[in-house]
């Protein structure tokens, strides 16, 4: 499939075994001439570092040539849809390619990949920026909507205008917990249903999250047992989760994290889990790159196509960064002029 979207002979594709046991044909697949030598050398370097008896699917691969691989964050991307591959491949970046598998492994890989989508290149500009801003404000909500919460009820009502305060005051009395108990058992009910939903039959598993999660959200707050705000603050972090896949693993156990440090120092634990976040990610490197690359360092040219798409006309170049051997994508030179009328 990577052969039908890319018809050229410098895309290379290079087989090796691994596996002592299960022999597992294991493929890397690059362009000469725009992936840089060294990164594909160093792809090449740490697969045959490997020494394991069983491959039985590419997250083994994954797992085994990551650079940090005890951080939440994944620093080597994958997907499983051809196009998605052969725009990272013609980018300069290296795919591995596991024989049994339909994902495919591409590096090196940038926490911002995580915000685009293949689909915002087949749409028009202005809305695919729109979507994705849209992105990342869902990955804000997702990720600090409980513990804010749990940090203004319990420490800092003072900073919520007080006809709200009132109203969650009165939606809230009565219940048995503490807003940092609530907030977890919320998001635990939820984690449950989406394992639930994922694990049962096509057939059945939408309408468990979907049916679950009203009758348990309506039940719960009948019974005194949650306030209604913290349903309502669940429900907009889960739905936010969808919005940034590729992130959802990490964004899961770092939101309890934050719940927890919002429960013991209200706001400035909240604080000081997002600056531990920022310093954690700043350190992360993935194949030699900065992993919030083109941000840290800044390259104000790739802010093009960072937090926006632009028009196709602008992306110009590929991201420096890579230190790719062919830097231009493309170049429009076209002369759209109107025919003259005669």
């Amino acid at each position: 499939m990577l052969r039908r979207k890319i018809h050229n002979p410098n895309l290379v594709f290079e087989q090796m075994i691994i596996g002592k046991r299960t022999h597992t044909l294991v493929c890397l697949a690059y362009v000469q001439g725009v992936a840089p030598p060294d990164l594909v050398q160093e792809v090449r370097r740490r697969l045959k570092l490997i020494t394991i008896n069983d491959i039985l699917e590419s997250g083994y691969i994954e797992e085994l040539i990551e650079d940090a691989p005890f951080s939440p964050f994944v620093t080597v991307g994958n997907s499983e849809k051809p196009d998605r591959v052969a725009a990272r491949i013609l980018e300069g970046r290296v795919a591995v390619l596991v024989d049994g598998t339909p994902f495919a492994l591409t590096v090196p890989y940038l926490f911002i990949e995580g915000f685009h989508a293949a689909e915002d290149y087949y749409s028009r500009p202005y809305f695919a920026s729109l979507v994705r801003l849209v992105r990342f404000i869902a990955y804000g909500l997702t990720l600090l909507a409980p513990g804010v919460y749990v940090a203004l009820e319990s420490f800092h009502p003072e900073l919520i205008p007080t006809p709200l305060v009132i109203t969650m005051a009165s939606a809230v009395e009565g219940t048995p917990f503490p807003a940092v108990v609530e907030a977890l058992i919320m998001v635990t009910v939820f984690e449950l249903l989406r394992e639930g939903g994922i694990r049962l039959p096509a057939a059945i598993g939408p309408a468990l999250s979907i049916v679950g999660a009203l009758i348990i959200g309506d039940a719960a707050v009948k019974a005194g047992l949650i306030g209604a705000p913290m349903v309502i603050v669940v429900a907009i972090t889960a739905l936010s989760s969808f919005l940034v896949v590729p992130h959802t693993d990490a964004v899961t156990l770092l939101r309890f994290g934050l719940i927890i440090m919002a429960g013991f120092l209200g706001i400035y634990g909240v604080g000081v889990g997002l600056i531990a976040i920022l310093i954690h990610l700043c350190s992360l490197r993935s194949f030699g790159l900065s992993y919030l690359s083109p941000i840290v360092p800044i390259s104000w040219p790739q802010l093009k196509d960072t937090f926006i798409r632009a028009p196709l006309r602008s992306l110009v170049n590929r991201r420096p960064a890579i230190r790719v051997l062919d830097p231009e994508r493309e170049s429009f030179r076209l002369d759209f002029k109107s025919p003259k009328n005669d």
